[in-house]
């Protein structure tokens, strides 16, 4: 059995396809009963394949790990959730809401949490969200590129030939001498080793842009900075290859025709906190079993059939029994979700668009238990555990393959705003101000039912001395009451007015006060938004420096995105391309640089910096320290920073170096040369063809052009 789900068994015939995706197939001129066979020996093959003992081991395992992990998130994780999507939204929960109407009084909502969670994500799509220069990641070469094997061969046949030809005029070379040559060749040849490695991470850098661009990172990437203020956590996954139809044109006899073929697209999206599952005692997205949890339509499943891992049978027959009516196994959780999002529970309970939950599993089984269950290829060690990815649906286990990345990744990539040491779930900026957010809502209410009642008088009425008739209900201007004589005798008067005490500047100075407070436990200060009355936001420079002590609390969780997320998400997509791709050109020696929290320093100051520096390097000396091609260098990235082409302002490092290569040898044809210098071949400064070389002197030492 191979490391996917069993082919049709044996005696069963398979069912026909129902058609690739985007392929219209003629169903009109099939029989009822046509279709009921194909369904029907789908239903059986499918049966055949879920009794095997590894499929039906394999889905009561996936089960039973769903439902350990859904426990241990249902009683801890899911009501902070909640909690907080409410209160982004600037609701009360059902409950603290009957508590407050039993009460009687406002209901007002203050809303610091979600004035708190925009400027956030506002700050976060600032910093990460860019393209070409702005983009918060860059690939550079490593510092010392590995020289291929045959680039060693060839610095010792160079080296070999220039000592034989030297020896072979008569002189006499020495080990001192051989071993000074080898080091002169070794670090040409490393620095064209260095240049090529820039080219080729610049090649690489550029069609990983182009793919997150097309994947749709970034609608990814903003989706996920919203997740990242109101979760515990926020999660992308990616890159997930999926066939999507592609418009092309071709050419039908002069005549350009569009035409719809499917295509395999690499793809990036944003995991819905809520259908996430890690393993209770996980601490990271690859050191534990991790389910998520899938809602999926009849056309998505149908788009499944034929792809590779997939199991068609399982498939054909989840379709035939949740096809029309759908399969919502965890209603519970969608309600709630929904109640909390502010749609309709009833709609969401009634399941309009037939949703068929699916559970994805990734997580390790022991070898013994894949071999007692089937899977015997790729499984060698029985006491090895193995990782794998499973699907389930309803009691179907529709794929079953091993995972296998080498280092046994999963495709998950999660961040906290504030990360705990040791808790796969972090804090987020709604669960940093809940207590603030707690007692500001706590006031604001009570300024409002205090300004409600000491806005006019309170009346006590004697209602034994009104007349007969007499409304008490309302209170208006210039009103005439009606009264009689007091029956006891007594001269007391029948109405009494008095004022209620205004408590509205103690109460605003304790909601000011825990407002304040919030800015200190989200690190979001309020002169982000636009406050910028008092203190030092008054002026410009005291402005600049506010917000410079704010991005260090900033720094830290654009760190934790760095180091969690774009990292190791870039450094699989660089796998993938160094593994699949087709182009020898992308493939090099490269490190991923995430430069998200480097870019929070202010571009303006940079370009300044940069300006400045060009300046004072503007001498003969530093200009033969710096050379044409540093100074080259200097005036490339100082054009990027004007939103020009570069390479219309200064010359691409090629064509630099072809004019000046003709000015040395229109210089070198005006001299006579020199008589008893010989000529040793050397590395060419580009490293591509190691017996073009430069000339150097007779007595071996460093070459000079």
């Amino acid at each position: 059995m191979s490391g996917s789900l069993p082919a049709t068994p044996a005696g069963v015939t398979p069912p026909p396809a129902l058609g690739a995706p985007g392929q219209i197939v003629q169903l009109g001129v099939m029989r009822a009963a046509g279709l009921n066979t194909v369904l029907d020996e789908a239903r059986r093959a499918a049966e055949l394949t879920q009794a095997q003992p590894f499929i039906s081991s394999l889905a009561a395992h996936v089960r039973q790990s769903w439902i350990t992990a859904r426990q241990a998130k249902q009683a801890t994780v899911e009501p902070r959730m909640l909690a907080n999507l409410r209160a982004r939204r600037g609701e009360y929960s059902p409950e603290k809401l009957a508590q407050i109407r039993e009460q009687g009084g406002s209901d007002v909502f203050a809303g610091v949490t979600s004035a708190k969670c925009r400027a956030a994500s506002a700050w976060l799509r600032d910093v990460l969200l860019g393209s070409g220069s702005d983009k918060p990641w860059t690939i550079g070469p490593t510092p010392v590129p590995e020289l291929p094997p045959q680039v060693n061969d060839a610095l010792v046949e160079q080296a070999t030939q220039a000592i034989m030809a030297a020896m072979q005029s008569g002189q006499m070379v020495s080990q001192a001498q051989v071993v000074e040559l080898m080091q002169s060749l070794k670090a040409q040849t490393l620095e064209s080793t260095r240049e090529y490695a820039r080219k080729t991470s610049e090649r690489m850098e550029a069609k990983m842009e182009d793919q997150l661009a097309q994947g749709g990172f970034l609608n990814a990437l903003d989706a996920f900075f919203d997740d990242l203020t109101v979760f515990p956590s926020a999660i992308i996954k990616g890159p997930i290859v999926r066939r999507r139809p592609a418009l092309t044109w071709q050419n039908a006899n002069g005549t350009m025709v569009p035409v719809v073929q499917d295509q395999l697209k690499l793809e990036w999206e944003r995991v819905n906190p809520f259908h996430i599952y890690p393993s209770p005692s996980s601490t990271t997205v690859d050191n534990g079993y991790l389910i998520e949890r899938h809602k999926l339509t009849a056309s998505d499943l149908e788009a499944l059939i034929g792809v590779d891992g997939y199991d068609d049978n399982s498939i054909r027959a989840v379709l035939d029994q949740y096809g029309r009516g759908g399969l919502r196994e965890w209603l519970t959780n969608d309600v709630a979700q929904a109640d909390a999002q502010g749609q309709s529970a009833v709609a969401v309970a009634m399941n309009p668009d037939h949703l068929i939950d699916a559970l994805q599993y990734w997580g390790t089984v022991q070898g013994k238990c894949l071999i007692d269950w089937g899977m015997d290829i790729g499984v060698d060690d029985p006491t090895k555990f193995y990782h794998v990815e499973a699907w389930l649906i309803g009691a179907y286990v529709i794929k079953a393959v091993l995972n296998y990345d080498p280092l046994h990744r999963k495709p998950y990539y999660k961040a906290s705003y504030e990360e705990i040491p040791g808790n796969w779930w972090g804090n987020s900026v709604a669960d940093l101000v809940r207590d603030s957010q707690q007692v500001c809502n706590a006031a604001a209410r009570a300024v409002v039912n205090n300004m409600a009642m000491a806005s006019g008088p309170q009346v006590g009425v004697n209602v034994n001395r009104l007349a007969d008739g007499e409304d008490i209900t309302t209170l208006t201007p210039w009103r005439i009451w009606q009264v009689t004589s007091d029956p006891t005798g007594n001269s007391g008067v029948p109405l009494q007015f008095f004022q209620p005490n205004s408590h509205v500047q103690e109460l605003l100075l304790v909601f000011e006060r825990f407002s304040q407070m919030a800015d200190e436990y989200s690190g979001i200060p309020r002169y982000l938004t636009g406050d910028t009355t008092g203190g030092a936001g008054r002026t410009a420079s005291g402005l600049s420096m506010l917000i410079g002590n704010a991005g260090k609390s900033i720094k830290q969780v654009v760190a934790n995105i760095d180091n969690s997320v774009l990292t190791p998400l870039l450094e699989r997509l660089y796998f993938h391309n160094m593994r699949y791709a087709d182009d020898p050109d992308l493939k090099g020696d490269v490190q991923i640089v995430a430069r998200g929290a480097a870019s929070l320093i202010a571009k303006d100051a940079a370009a300044v910096r940069r300006n400045e520096f060009l300046a004072a390097t503007m001498n003969p000396i530093d200009s033969q320290i710096i050379g044409i091609e540093g100074r080259a260098a200097l005036l490339r990235e100082s054009a990027k920073a004007l939103d020009v082409n570069p390479d219309k302002v200064v010359p691409p490092l090629d064509v630099l170096r072809q004019r000046l290569a003709a000015q040395a040898m229109m210089m070198q044809s005006a001299q006579p040369q020199q008589p008893g210098a010989q000529t040793i071949p050397g590395p060419s400064p580009s490293g591509q063809n190691l017996q073009d070389g430069a000339p150097v002197t007779d007595n071996f030492g460093p070459p000079r052009q």
